[in-house]
């Protein structure tokens, strides 16, 4: 019998071993088109094309499928801030790399779906961070996972006297806030052209010695 059970196991898991990510890629879509608080299972079940079983065989509630949104976003973006922060060219240059790699982001979402998407982070943290408890905690993690990437990257430039600002941390901060705050404006105006402005405000708040040469090496 058990034997018998193991496999109506395998081929049940086998049918739907891709349901949680159409789940998640959905919710994700719905997320960044309309926001957390206006969606219901039923239509993130539609838009997926899985049956409302599936949601809660993989979600215990539209809380805890909105954390897993949020981890496989950062999942990804981490990746991808690694890649430009850690590489190997010089401290600003890397910092420049990630805000055209943003710009580039937001115009891609743009050309896809006809406007700006934003950051899938600062919107939650604008609509549910006095909502719910566990969503705030998780953007607060990882904004703060963002601020100490940020400020390695910082440190070394400090150190190379390329900047001059000298707490770190508070720069790295109003980096990462700068950041937000840009493409928060790009999505109010449907414009990308209001990120233009992140590599000049970034070199004014950490005090570059040479910034218009920090620009053109950029």
């Amino acid at each position: 019998m058990a034997a018998i059970v193991d496999r109506s196991y395998t081929r049940f898991m086998g049918r739907t071993s891709d349901a949680r990510e159409k789940i998640l890629s959905a919710a994700r879509s719905l997320i960044e088109l309309r926001g957390y608080s206006a969606l219901g299972v039923a239509e993130i079940c539609k838009t997926a094309g899985v049956p409302k079983g599936s949601f809660y065989y993989f979600f215990e509630s539209k809380e805890s499928l909105a954390l897993a949104v949020i981890d496989e976003h950062w999942a990804g973006q981490k990746r991808t801030w690694t890649r430009i922060l850690n590489s190997d060219e010089e401290p600003l240059r890397r910092l420049f790399r990630l805000f055209e790699e943003t710009e580039a982001a937001q115009r891609a979402g743009q050309q896809s779906c006809g406007t700006v998407s934003g950051c899938l982070f600062g919107n939650l943290t604008l609509e549910m961070s006095n909502q719910t408890e566990a969503i705030r905690t998780r953007l607060q993690e990882i904004f703060d996972a963002q601020v100490e990437m940020v400020e390695a990257v910082i440190a070394e430039a400090l150190e190379r006297k390329e900047v001059t600002a000298t707490d770190t941390r508070q720069a790295a901060q109003a980096l990462v806030a700068q950041l937000e705050g840009q493409v928060l404006f790009a999505k109010l105006y449907n414009n990308t052209h209001r990120l233009n402005l992140l590599w000049v405000n970034c070199l004014a708040l950490l005090g570059a010695r040479a910034p218009h040469e920090a620009v053109a090496g950029a």
